[in-house]
């Protein structure tokens, strides 16, 4: 995909981690944008519009994440990944 690359490092805020529910509202944004998506963990790096890859990831509270992002629009899409790894979760039904 063309376009640029970018990444920035989060750090995962909600008290449950990257559990299925805010893994699936990542997944479901990032489908949004023309772009390729990935969550970097250590040594891992899964597709980000995939929440089974990133529910995978295992990411606790305070576990450190790079959101890599690359195509026509990766500097749309940043951002609104980032908020949404920042963003707690009602977990309330």
């Amino acid at each position: 995909m063309s376009g640029p690359t970018l990444r920035q490092k989060v750090l995962v805020t909600n008290p449950q981690g990257l559990h299925i529910r805010p893994a699936t509202k990542f997944a479901e944004c990032a489908q949004k944008f023309d772009c390729e998506v990935f969550v970097l963990k250590e040594e891992q790096r899964v597709n980000g519009r995939n929440p089974l890859e990133l529910f995978l990831l295992v990411a606790l509270p305070g576990t450190e994440l790079t959101i890599e992002v690359s195509g026509p629009d990766a500097e749309k899409a940043l951002p609104l990944l980032v908020e949404v790894i920042n963003t707690p979760c009602n977990d309330e039904s």
